[in-house]
């Protein structure tokens, strides 16, 4: 195997291993599924099926392809205190838990004290391949947005906790070698700390006091960094005064963030307390952060799949900066990297670097056609990847490996990686969209079951998405915005509906917005979701009568902070949380639905489409 070690700092160095990556990556990904199986063959998940031998041939025809409950009593029983061996032969560190708005509740990931090495090698590649579209990053600091939560431990003794806490907390990252184009305006105090208020108000205040140093701002998820754009708004007066005073506020009591934010703050500074007090008392934060920022050249943040939404929103408070979408990584696996960073956030994909797991690739339906009884679906998104588990049922024996997927099709991505999942389904349904060298690149398409769905109807992610982008278009002739949405099928009712939740913000006033938006607006905007949607949804709604008419719920401002908190308190992480599309859980919809200012219904079914009958 290539060595993972390189010098980050050479851009030559970085950019010609990632040549020699992809030109060869059949034959890498032969040597890694040769080097997991020879490390492993012993172990008891392995042995179910291969009785102690290595051929590659012989695992893809006997190792199942398993979804986390084909894996869970392992990890269960590892869990408890049974050794690694029953699904690694390299001794499993910790337990790396989803964000828990994935499938429900949070999943285990085994890991191992080497795989922190693979991960700082992919966080290592992206320096030259920022490099080689923006130069001059050696020139000033990033002021990224990053956070832990608190671990528990398992019965075993083992920490079970986000992969990105894992990572933070990891020597990769605490005693990481000093790197003159990534350099942070956060102390890692502030990153560490486990109070996430303390946290991010120091980061933000760092980030203030160093304003004439940062060449670039992001997060991890879009979301994440619109809720920190959020609290700087309710927050900057005192963070003004802290900065004009040289004093941190008192309220922040951890040791850590107190002495690192102090060293940084040094002396009281009427000047930058003026100017950035003079930004923010402005009507409009329109182009704010190029405003408090002025040396900034991009925003880091993931804005494909579910994230797409928030592009709006970071457009308004970036004015015209680049959004980039650096990389391709989950709580299994990290994957790989975009190679075109400066792509659109539309035409982002991803390569698979193929030393990095064992990829291959479950093909799912593609296309505006799926057939559906006797009808076939016309779907409203060109590109829209559609399952049936009668498909994947017929499929599951035959996905393709890593370069031989085909251009314009859907796949499911199946890994095999170091650290003990062996053709596990991630859930996420990928585009090929082209070849860098030999290594496919993918654009990410939507969580796989991610739905709604009241009768036959089945409304995934993408669906969702596309059609709340319509319409939320009619909200931009009254200057207001959807900063957020989530969904849920209420089948309280006969016959059910879909429930959407919005929250929407006048972009020139803290007013509440739903008070300047008239009925006739929000039942539009009732219609345009249930127009976008696809067929069987609209027989149900329109034919049958199955389906209810389309609710639209308007929320307080904050109301989508105050679940997150929830979320935060219940186990999902900070840095990984992403706002569920669709809401089962008692609790938050209890929340949701206290926060309610305004209820809308659509007035007219949706127009049924003519499908032709299939021979």
């Amino acid at each position: 195997m290539m060595d993972l070690r390189f010098d980050s700092q050479d851009e030559k160095a970085g950019l010609q291993l990632i040549e020699e990556l992809t030109a060869s990556a059949e034959k890498v990904q032969k040597q890694v599924l040769v080097e997991i199986l020879t490390r492993n063959a012993e172990t008891e998940y392995l042995q179910r099926f291969l009785s102690g031998q290595c051929d590659v041939d012989l695992f893809k025809e006997k190792v199942p392809l398993v979804n986390y409950e084909g894996i869970k009593p392992y990890i269960d029983r590892i869990a408890k205190g049974e050794p690694s061996h029953l699904l690694s032969a390299e001794p499993i560190s910790e337990l790396l838990t989803s964000s828990g708005t994935s499938g429900g509740r949070p999943k285990m990931m085994p890991s191992t004290a080497k795989d922190l090495d693979r991960k700082t090698f992919l966080y290592d590649l992206l320096v030259p391949v920022m490099n080689k579209y923006i130069p001059g990053l050696d020139q000033g600091k990033g002021m990224y947005l990053l956070f832990i939560k608190p671990e528990t431990k398992t019965p075993s003794g083992l920490m079970a906790r986000p992969v990105l806490t894992s990572y933070y907390k990891s020597k990769n990252f605490r005693n990481r070698p000093f790197n003159k184009y990534n350099v942070y305006t956060s102390p890692d105090e502030t990153i560490l700390c486990p109070d996430n208020r303390q946290s991010m108000y120091c980061q933000l205040l760092c980030g203030l006091k160093q304003r004439g140093e940062v060449l670039r701002v992001g997060a991890v998820f879009a979301s994440a960094f619109l809720r920190a754009i959020k609290f700087l708004e309710d927050n900057w007066p005192e963070m003004c005064l802290n900065i004009r005073t040289g004093n941190l506020s008192d309220w922040v009591t951890d040791t850590g963030c107190r002495e690192s934010v102090t060293r940084i703050l040094e002396q009281p500074d009427f000047e930058l307390a003026n100017l950035i007090e003079a930004e923010c008392c402005k009507k409009s934060w329109e182009g704010i952060i190029k405003r408090i920022w002025p040396r900034t050249k991009y925003v880091d943040v993931i804005v494909t799949g579910s994230m797409a939404q928030y592009i709006p929103n970071l457009e308004f408070y970036g004015g015209g900066l680049p959004l980039i979408s650096t990389m391709y990584a989950s709580s299994e696996c990290y994957f790989g990297l975009n190679l075109k960073p400066l792509s659109k956030p539309s035409d982002v994909s991803y390569t698979l670097l193929p030393n990095m797991a064992f990829f291959e690739f479950l093909p799912v339906t593609k296309g505006h056609e799926v057939e559906i009884g006797s009808v076939h679906r016309n779907g409203f998104t060109s590109n829209s990847c559609l399952e049936t588990d009668q498909n994947s049922r017929k499929k599951e024996t035959a996905a393709v490996d890593l370069v031989d997927v085909q251009i314009g099709h859907c796949y499911e991505l199946i890994v095999t990686t170091f650290t003990g999942l062996y053709r596990y389904k991630v859930g996420d349904i990928l585009m090929v969209t082209g070849f860098h060298n030999k290594a496919p690149q993918f654009k990410f398409v939507h969580r796989r079951n991610v739905v709604l769905s009241i009768d036959t109807d089945k409304t995934n992610e993408e669906d969702l998405m596309s059609a709340v982008a319509r319409a939320k278009r009619l909200l931009e002739p009254l200057e207001c915005m959807l900063t957020e949405y989530t969904s849920y099928a209420d089948t309280s009712t006969i016959p059910g509906h879909y429930v959407l939740f919005w929250e929407i913000k006048h972009m020139g006033s803290s007013t509440a917005a739903w008070r300047e938006l008239d009925s006739s607006v929000m039942e539009e905007c009732c219609s345009v979701v249930e127009d976008s949607l696809d067929y069987v949804y609209k027989r149900c709604r329109a034919k049958d009568k199955s389906i209810g008419p389309l609710e639209i719920r308007v929320v307080q401002e904050g109301c989508f902070d105050s679940l997150m908190d929830l979320c935060v308190s219940q186990g999902s992480s900070v840095n990984q949380y992403k706002t569920p599309r669709c809401i089962k859980s008692k609790e938050l919809l209890k929340l949701l639905d206290s926060r309610v200012i305004g209820r809308f219904l659509s007035q007219k079914p949706p127009v049924l489409p003519t499908i032709h009958q299939t021979s």
